[in-house]
């Protein structure tokens, strides 16, 4: 009896991934984003469920949290503070600017965790760990949206009762200052999850941080009550053009000054930049320190 060993060539068709390290800190494989584009819709439904799953009130608490914000301002800025609203009524003028703040502080918050919440998930498996921030972005993307259709019937009601409402076509930007105030949220989140994974103080001090930085913001007063020598630092925050645009456009009061959301965009964009930089070096060795 005789036997034959046959040498088999395994080559590398035969495998389905290669892995390489990064050559620069600098790359994003957005291909490979969109490879795994599955995993992070699976994210974002993760997200989206567990976030009120054990609830009685669910999903309605979307409109719950922003209408009860509202009327806490409304009572204690409005009516109390008497602070001015440049003539919108002060349901609109507050409940416009919570809902685009409250994107921007939940994608924040929540991809401020991304290392700290997913180191379990980072250690046993692989796949672009950026997709777990953009997956966050994404499911708040969809609150925003419930908000934004609440703050729409608002919108509806006060222009049935005779508010001197006027949408023009500057409308248009809605989506373009929706793209910035999110780019803005998952920039300042991936560089906060970054220096978390070594200084752990700043998971006390980002919920804190950002409540401050939204009375730098107006919401819950109209830029045009900012004392002139006050009002540059007012606007070097890059949320207050988006937040002042935001309003604008959907309330149609004031003009839209094109000059500070140009501020805004090379904000973001140099805010991003920074944000994958540091992202991707610390997703190198941020195992050996979570």
């Amino acid at each position: 009896m005789s036997s034959t060993l046959e040498k088999t060539d395994y080559g590398t068709d035969h495998w389905t991934m290669i892995l390489r390290p990064k050559k620069s800190l600098f790359q994003v494989n957005l291909a490979e984003l969109w490879q795994y584009r599955d995993l992070i819709s699976l994210f974002v439904r993760r997200d989206f469920v567990a976030k009120y799953k054990q609830t009685i009130l669910g999903p309605l608490w979307f409109v719950i949290q922003p209408l009860l914000t509202t009327l806490m301002f409304v009572v204690v800025f409005g009516n109390i503070a008497g602070i001015p609203t440049d003539g919108i009524p002060q349901v609109l003028f507050y409940m416009s600017g919570i809902v685009g703040w409250n994107y921007f502080s939940t994608c924040l918050n929540d991809t401020s965790q991304t290392f700290l919440k997913n180191a379990s998930i980072f250690g046993k498996v692989y796949f672009p760990r950026l997709a777990m921030p953009i997956s966050i972005v994404i499911s708040n993307l969809v609150s925003f949206i419930i908000q934004f259709l609440f703050l729409l019937c608002f919108l509806l009601y006060f222009y049935l009762k005779g508010a001197d409402i006027s949408t023009g076509v500057d409308v248009l930007l809605l989506p373009f200052l929706v793209l910035l105030i999110a780019g803005l949220g998952l920039g300042f989140g991936i560089i906060i999850s970054s220096l978390t994974t070594k200084y752990r103080d700043l998971t006390h001090l980002v919920g804190f941080g950002v409540s401050l930085w939204m009375y730098a913001t107006p919401i819950i007063y109209p830029l045009s009550e900012i004392p002139e020598r006050y009002r540059m630092f007012v606007l070097a925050n890059p949320m207050t053009p988006l937040i002042e645009t935001f309003k604008t456009v959907l309330l149609g009061v004031g003009t839209v000054n094109y000059l500070y959301l140009l501020y805004s965009l090379v904000f973001t964009i140099v805010l991003l930049i920074v944000g994958v930089l540091i992202f991707n070096k610390v997703e190198r060795t941020f195992m050996d320190t979570v």
